[in-house]
């Protein structure tokens, strides 16, 4: 009987498990094909990141978006006290409003006093900040938690509060500051009732409150700075001066430029200190562009004028910030 003769070769390939060159390829395959995702999954948890996120847009909508929208198209109409009952029968004006603002020489003084409040008050503010953020840093060694607390006390007091005390502090007759310079005897001005000296006291107060803020993000910035940088600045010789300005400022730049406009934006939007302190006087010297807003809105009921005041603010603040981020960041 004829036996069966195999062929003499390698194995052919079934595709099987044990085969050591076939079994990669067929588990890539396989694991390349999945089961196509159902779209009403996705569907599902699209509508449950919507639903958590409801209430935010709701309320955003509702006091955000909403009445920027309106007070924007508020600006283009004559809109004041006869319009509250129908606001639908207000006067589409166009850009009236805008034209009458920027021929308004109250708004010029309201401008000029806003400029000279950020131009003046933001360097004393920052200087000061950082001066006590060295002092906390390097320079004060025992009781440094009771300094900054001290430091930052007055940035989470009442700005109100505030105001008023230092109204009292200031007052010509019967002020601290006034009865210190008397019995050293010197006779005191009235510090706020003067046009020279009125705009400097709002400065110094509005400084003396906003120095702890500043303190704390320069603090944070100087404990980022290595230890070994100061070493190395002292083996080459350099003394502290050298030292600050060679490794501190320069390291300290992020931060600096972070607290400068964030130190603009609020100053550029002054108005509880003169409003408390000063009511814009004397003789409209320490009225700022936010007061003169209120007046119109609320005093003088000329919404929409004082709606053009608004967006007019508006476009300072940005303004002024793209342009210091122009500035100090490519400095950073």
């Amino acid at each position: 009987m004829a036996q069966r003769v195999e062929p003499v070769g390698p194995p052919r390939s079934t595709g099987s498990a044990r085969d050591p060159v076939a079994a990669p390829a067929l588990a890539g395959a396989m694991g390349a094909v999945r089961p196509a995702r159902e779209p009403h999954i996705s569907l599902r948890q699209n509508l449950t990141g919507w639903a958590f996120a409801l209430p935010f847009v709701v309320i955003f909508l509702m006091f955000m978006a909403g009445p920027l929208l309106a007070s924007l198209a508020l600006s283009f109409t004559d809109f004041g006290l006869r319009d509250l009952r129908n606001p639908l029968g207000t006067n589409f004006i166009g850009l009236q409003n805008y034209a009458e603002l920027f021929g308004d020489d109250t708004f010029w003084t309201a401008l000029a006093n806003t400029a000279y409040f950020v131009v003046v008050g933001v360097p004393l503010t920052l200087g000061v900040g950082l001066a006590a953020a060295l002092a906390l840093d390097r320079g004060i060694r025992r009781f440094r938690t009771v300094y900054r607390v001290g430091y930052y006390l007055p940035v989470v007091t009442s700005i109100v509060g505030i105001a008023v005390v230092w109204r009292f502090v200031l007052n010509p007759d019967y002020g601290l500051l006034n009865m210190g310079l008397g019995a050293a005897g010197i006779e005191g001005p009235n510090w706020l009732g003067d046009p020279v000296l009125a705009m400097p006291s709002l400065i110094v107060m509005a400084a003396w409150r906003n120095l702890g803020f500043a303190m704390v993000l320069f603090l944070a910035g100087l404990q980022t700075i290595p230890v070994q940088l100061y070493e190395a600045a002292s083996i080459d010789g350099a003394g502290r001066w050298a030292a600050f300005k060679s490794v501190t400022l320069p390291l300290l730049r992020p931060t600096l430029l972070f607290a400068v406009v964030i130190t603009t934006i609020g100053y550029i939007q002054v108005f509880e200190e003169p409003f408390v302190m000063t009511d814009g006087g004397p003789l409209d010297r320490t009225l700022s562009i936010s007061m003169f807003m209120y007046q119109e809105g609320f005093e003088f009921f000329h919404q929409g004028y004082a709606a053009a005041i608004a967006w007019v603010l508006f476009l300072l603040v940005a303004v002024a910030a793209v342009a210091q981020f122009r500035l100090l960041r490519s400095q950073t």
